[in-house]
């Protein structure tokens, strides 16, 4: 399996160095259902796409939920978290006892209970950069696993840049729903993500400065010409707006 992995990746990086890869159309990313508590186990033949898609989940959740690492290999009896680390599962509901007349009601409280603040997004080492000209059309929303970035619409072709320095892990178009994608590694806690794009100038391995272009903005798997931007903290999604720039 490791060897067919391996050739897949070849195979997309050969295309990627001698041609442009233009798509119209496809679908919107999918939506993740995390699963607290829950686990499956590989069997032979399993693929990350093949669990995430059968379990409800999108492909980059899961590998990065498991800390699985491109090219992505999983082996035949790991067992794989359906959930972000610290997730648990939903405390069993206590049995009742007695007879139903000796039961007392519960009672309502007469004001709901106040939301916790929102945590302070993690202070990160990088001075990052927008990585694309455009309007925002797409904002990132916590806990939704639908909008876990940000969407900025621009001109086909138009240039995509890294946000910040750091290598390339992955450049293929193995995870349905984001197209031709980049993924950069900026420190053992930092990632940024760069999907939908028209075609890669970067291979996996290569390392990046800040402001260097690694892609050419597309639609591939969305319906327009944009660019979808995540950045990414232990695996987990945070709001790119809380490090980009004002502008």
């Amino acid at each position: 399996m490791r060897m067919l992995v391996v050739l897949v990746l070849v195979g997309l990086l050969s295309a990627c160095g001698s041609s442009r890869v233009i798509r119209e159309g496809g679908s919107t990313a999918p939506t993740s259902t995390p699963r607290p508590g829950q686990s499956v186990t590989v069997q032979r033949g399993d693929t990350v796409y093949r669990l995430a898609t059968s379990n409800g989940i999108s492909a980059l959740d899961l590998a990065t939920w498991n800390n699985i690492r491109p090219p992505y290999t999983i082996y035949p009896g790991q067992r794989l978290r359906l959930y972000p680390g610290g997730g648990s599962a939903a405390p069993a509901r206590a049995a009742t006892t007695g007879t139903p007349s000796a039961q007392r009601p519960a009672v309502q409280p007469t004001q709901s209970r106040p939301q916790a603040p929102a945590a302070p997004p993690a202070r990160s080492p990088f001075n990052w950069q927008w990585p694309t000209a455009g309007q925002v059309v797409g904002r990132y929303v916590a806990n939704d696993p639908t909008k876990q970035g940000i969407d900025i619409a621009g001109t086909s072709g138009q240039a995509v840049n890294a946000a910040a320095d750091g290598v390339v892990v992955y450049s293929g178009a193995g995870l349905v729903g984001y197209g031709e994608l980049i993924i950069v590694k900026h420190d053992e806690q930092w990632l940024t993500a760069y999907g939908h794009n028209r075609s890669r100038k970067v291979n996996e391995g290569e390392r990046v400065r800040a402001g260097q272009q690694i892609a050419e903005l597309g639609r591939t798997g969305a319906a327009r010409d944009m660019l979808h931007f995540e950045i990414r903290y232990n695996g987990k999604p945070v709001d790119p707006m809380s490090y980009l720039p004002a502008r």
